[in-house]
């Protein structure tokens, strides 16, 4: 009985730990706090991601603030095609993007990526601040392509689980391109490296010009997947 009271005094203490309202615990530590973008990152924050994206409705609510974007309707073209949770982006955190229709997740992760990789990316190695993220689509009803052909399966951007990133701009002036810059040996090619390693942090897969051919000019990124990074 001693036992059971001493267990029940130690889970006591921490669900009290965790919803006091004077707990000194960090909100980005505390299991019981929705994920914030802004906050560290955490062991937690990946496990907060994901309850984060478990619905359209938490998705938006969780990135209010960090993105400019228009919720939409979803749309359906057919049983394999369509854009559930879909809104209109352009813009995450501080930095811009032409308007791109996309899902909820792609947006949120893109947020994500923004705030703790791309930004430290372009002050670490170039010492300015990243202004724009160039694009080439998210939704796309299509079956994947292989560098031998065509595939009977159908992509990702079928359901705009996708997102294809070009390139990027900078608050100096600069810009980089993946075809142009990815085999430099400069800072922007470095920079390109540290946002392809981070971008496996926030997606699910990511594939860049060290993939195959078929994204030399780009990184494609998934919400969903199996954690491939190349």
């Amino acid at each position: 009985m001693a036992a059971f009271a001493f267990v029940g005094g130690v889970g006591f203490g921490l669900y009290q730990l965790f919803v006091h309202p004077g707990t000194p615990l960090p909100p980005h530590w505390n299991p019981t706090k929705p994920l914030v973008v802004s906050q560290p990152v955490t062991a937690l924050t990946e496990w907060k991601l994901n309850r984060a994206l478990a619905s359209t409705e938490s998705c938006l609510a969780t990135i209010n603030g960090f993105a400019a974007l228009q919720p939409m309707s979803d749309l359906r073209e057919s049983d394999q095609c369509g854009i559930t949770g879909r809104v209109n982006l352009r813009a995450v955190g501080d930095t811009r993007m032409s308007p791109i229709e996309t899902r909820c997740a792609i947006a949120l992760r893109m947020a994500m990526w923004e705030r703790h990789g791309l930004q430290p990316a372009a002050r670490d190695t170039l010492g300015t601040t990243l202004a724009r993220v160039d694009q080439s689509g998210s939704y796309n009803c299509r079956t994947i392509r292989t560098t031998s052909g065509p595939s009977e399966r159908m992509s990702t951007h079928a359901t705009a689980d996708a997102i294809d990133i070009t390139g990027f701009a900078f608050a100096d002036g600069r810009q980089i391109s993946l075809l142009r810059d990815w085999d430099g040996t400069g800072p922007e090619a470095a920079f390109l490296r540290a946002a392809r390693d981070s971008a496996c942090d926030w997606f699910r897969v990511t594939l860049s010009p060290d993939f195959n051919a078929l994204h030399a000019d780009h990184f494609h990124l998934q919400s969903v997947g199996w954690g491939l990074c190349r």
